[in-house]
């Protein structure tokens, strides 16, 4: 991780020790890394938008955290992490001195990073996607379907339904696709 990425994560990391978000963080990062290098996009704002997004959970009591994510999801509520989340991550950037002309985007993608269906740009679709592939990794599927209490053939059928719809680049649909391949031959469906 460039030296300026290293940063930014060692200050979101305090932030990401709720909802497994370490996990998460970290997952969504690495897919962030290959649809950069499949899609194009710009790192300087793909990256620090992946590995800070999610820090305004940090902010909500855990025990109302699931109200506000996954299927059953109130986008209302959901919003707060959004917002919480780009005011922590300007103060982050700014006391890095990260670039003004930088953080304008990044700050915009993580107030609309779930709530938003539409995509303004081709960062913003790329942290999208980076994001949601996480539930498709073998360690989210798992944590997932245990915290939505869900068998895992069921989860697997309703993951395989949301990639057109949840994907906005021909490159996560495909490794979503191929992600939901290797969990069905681990749980032999």
């Amino acid at each position: 991780m460039k030296g300026i990425y290293r940063k930014i994560y060692e200050r979101a990391k305090p932030f990401l020790d709720t909802r497994y978000n370490d996990i998460h963080t970290t997952l969504s990062f690495r897919y962030s890394l290959r649809l950069l290098k499949a899609e194009g996009g710009d790192p300087e704002i793909i990256i620090p938008a992946i590995l800070l997004h999610d820090i305004g959970w940090k902010k909500i009591p855990e025990k109302d955290q699931l109200k506000m994510f996954g299927p059953s999801a109130d986008r209302r509520l959901q919003k707060i992490h959004e917002r919480e989340g780009a005011k922590m991550a300007t103060q982050i950037l700014r006391e890095l001195d990260y670039p003004k002309e930088k953080m304008s985007p990044i700050v915009s993608i993580i107030k609309r990073h779930d709530t938003s269906s539409q995509s303004s740009s081709l960062n913003e679709k790329i942290v999208k996607d980076s994001d949601m592939l996480w539930r498709f990794s073998r360690q989210g599927f798992l944590i997932d379907r245990r915290r939505f209490k869900v068998s895992s053939k069921k989860y697997l059928a309703y993951l395989r339904t949301r990639i057109e719809e949840w994907f906005f680049t021909e490159t996560a649909k495909r490794i979503a696709f191929e992600e939901t391949q290797k969990r069905a031959r681990e749980l032999k469906i």
